[in-house]
């Protein structure tokens, strides 16, 4: 396929879904250094290898699931024209992804008074890395967030309908992006102790 070819429309929608997918692929190639690293960190003799994740981890991972559905669901109401139920289905994703950010904080608090700092003397190399790639992730959670605002906002105003769905279908793709990274940075980080 000629991507030069179609509307003006149609090559701007190609535009846009390739920067996405532009986008995903550099984080993906972020978070693998990251685990990467975290790997090769593992057989250092200070690597902490009796330690098990916060439970709000495991909380924060099932509300992200649970978002993921959701985004779903409003994204099959717009399809089928049900703009308020779409909406509805948008604000319960926007409450999750909120709650996703709470519980992941909780679990920083869970870990700390455990005495497992980020950095200092009492921290370790394997408790800096679980912070580090859940804040990064946090910090694109927020991201997604803000998207999903936007997503809201456009709804509100009417611009999503069955036949014009691209800032909706981007927004759900970086959300389940998100998902589908935090189901495999918690696989990973219980996999490799």
């Amino acid at each position: 396929m000629d991507l030069t070819q179609g509307t003006e429309e149609e090559k701007n929608e190609r535009a846009k879904k390739m920067m996405l997918w532009f986008g995903i692929a550099s984080l993906l190639m972020a978070f693998a250094g990251w685990t990467s690293a975290y790997i090769v960190s593992s057989t250092r003799e200070d690597w902490i290898h009796e330690f098990s994740l916060p439970s709000s981890f495991y909380f924060s991972t099932l509300t992200i699931l649970v978002s993921s559905i959701t985004y779903i669901f409003a994204k099959k109401a717009v399809k089928e024209n049900r703009i308020k139920i779409a909406a509805n289905w948008l604000w319960a994703t926007l409450v999750l992804g909120i709650a996703f950010i709470l519980l992941q904080i909780n679990g920083f608090s869970q870990m700390v008074a455990l005495g497992y700092y980020f950095t200092g003397p009492t921290s370790n190399i394997k408790m800096s890395y679980i912070f580090l790639i859940a804040v990064v992730h946090i910090v694109h959670v927020l991201a997604g967030i803000i998207s999903l605002i936007v997503v809201l906002h456009n709804e509100n105003k009417g611009k999503y309908s069955p036949n014009d769905m691209l800032g909706l279908s981007l927004g759900a793709t970086f959300w389940h992006f998100l998902d589908f990274l935090w189901v495999y940075l918690m696989i990973f980080m219980l996999l490799v102790k």
